[in-house]
């Protein structure tokens, strides 16, 4: 009896100190991109697109920034969604535990595992056989391909986890497949089905190896698919690497509207499946 006391004793300090630890580095990180980035953030960093001199340390801001990771998360996200949410079905209404599920499952786990700056060769590779040039089309069906396994991962689970008794009783209805899963299946899970949207739209718009080749970078708003556009990880990214202490500060200022930005997408999906939560039935 005692040693399982101090087992379960051991294995309790173990969860309160890795609990710890991951609330210590979020802590520091966002203590980190506060202390250096909010001294450089102002309306005019949210306003402005980069002026002449702007990477010398004078005036302009990161708009194109802004609204080019709105561009290329936004889009990357519904297509992924478009391509994942058809499979996800298949998956589970109608694979199910099916070998071929499990290989289509398998291949979805590794492609999540590929590192990012994998895709973004592989997309340059593509698009210079295809004779593209960077491109918000190109970063868009990059990153697509990124939030694809994670999104269609995430989409899988929600509806395996699912009661089948739902499912059971919709078929003894007279449903067919199709009507169960798109009337009734979708319905159940769409509160997981958003998390997961909003899942892969936090990890797109925070990705900058598979858009630094494809999507490439740009002073100018985004207004053509076929243009480069700007990112705030490469925007990051750029500033930091400038020798001015004025620019590098701004670069904190943009990981700090990054960060606002995924926190807000996070807190959007709890609230969101907190919302849709009431149309399903338990």
């Amino acid at each position: 009896m005692k040693r399982r006391q101090l087992e379960e004793g051991f294995f309790k300090v173990l969860m309160i100190l890795s609990y710890a630890l991951v609330v210590g580095i979020l802590g520091l990180i966002l203590v980190t991109v506060l202390v250096k980035g909010l001294p450089a953030l102002n309306l005019a960093m949210l306003t402005q697109t980069p002026k002449g001199g702007y990477y010398l340390g004078k005036e302009g801001g990161i708009l194109n920034a802004i609204i080019g990771s709105l561009y290329l998360a936004g889009g990357a996200t519904l297509l992924a969604l478009a391509l994942g949410l058809p499979i996800a079905i298949n998956l589970g209404a109608y694979l199910r535990k099916s070998r071929l599920a499990g290989a289509v499952r398998l291949a979805l786990d590794v492609l999540w595992g590929i590192p990012s700056i994998v895709y973004g060769a592989f997309g340059f590779t593509l698009m210079l056989a295809l004779g593209m040039r960077a491109s918000l089309l190109g970063g868009i069906l990059v990153l697509a391909l990124l939030e694809l396994p994670i999104l269609t991962r995430a989409m899988d689970e929600v509806i395996r986890m699912m009661p089948a008794e739902i499912e059971h009783a919709s078929l003894a209805m007279g449903a067919t497949r199709l009507e169960t899963a798109t009337r009734v299946v979708i319905r159940q899970t769409l509160p997981g089905i958003a998390t997961a949207i909003l899942l892969a739209f936090g990890r797109g718009i925070g990705d900058a190896a598979s858009v630094l080749f494809t999507a490439g970078y740009t002073d100018r708003l985004p207004t053509s698919l076929m243009r480069p556009v700007a990112s705030l990880p490469l925007a990051v990214f750029f500033q930091l690497g400038t020798p001015f202490p004025e620019v590098q500060q701004r670069a904190y200022a943009a990981a700090l509207v990054l960060t606002v930005i995924v926190l807000i997408v996070s807190l959007g999906s709890r609230w969101l499946a907190g919302r849709l939560s009431r149309f399903v039935i338990r």
